[in-house]
């Protein structure tokens, strides 16, 4: 059973920075792909960013420039990194794992940034 755990929500103020971790109970190259999605109360749940096996990522519009999505194959461990942070970056923040046909969540984290 795939387990991914989130970490470094938090709150900030507008213009600030935060890095998101989410570790996995096992071989994150195992997975086609991994990412990070976000949710804010009443709309969909949309992709930030994500990241493939080979290395390859894309970003949402609304986030290029200011995040970017890493990991760490010896740790298991993927990253995303938060600069430049806005109030309309508000939102709980998902890991996301693909292991076509299943796919697998975190339990998400809450960023908050204030005006």
């Amino acid at each position: 059973q795939v387990q991914l755990v989130e970490s470094g929500g938090g709150l900030v103020q507008s213009g600030g920075s935060l890095r998101l971790s989410c570790a996995a109970s096992g071989n994150i190259l195992i997975f086609n792909a991994m990412g990070w999605y976000r949710q804010a109360p009443g709309k969909q749940r949309e992709l930030v960013a994500g990241l493939t096996r080979g290395g390859s990522t894309n970003y949402a519009d609304s986030v290029k420039g200011r995040f970017t999505i890493s990991r760490d194959n010896a740790k298991n461990t993927v990253y995303l990194q938060m600069n430049s942070l806005k109030p309309e970056d508000t939102s709980v923040y998902y890991c996301n794992a693909n292991l076509a046909p299943r796919e697998y969540w975190g339990q998400g984290t809450q960023v908050t940034v204030s005006s």
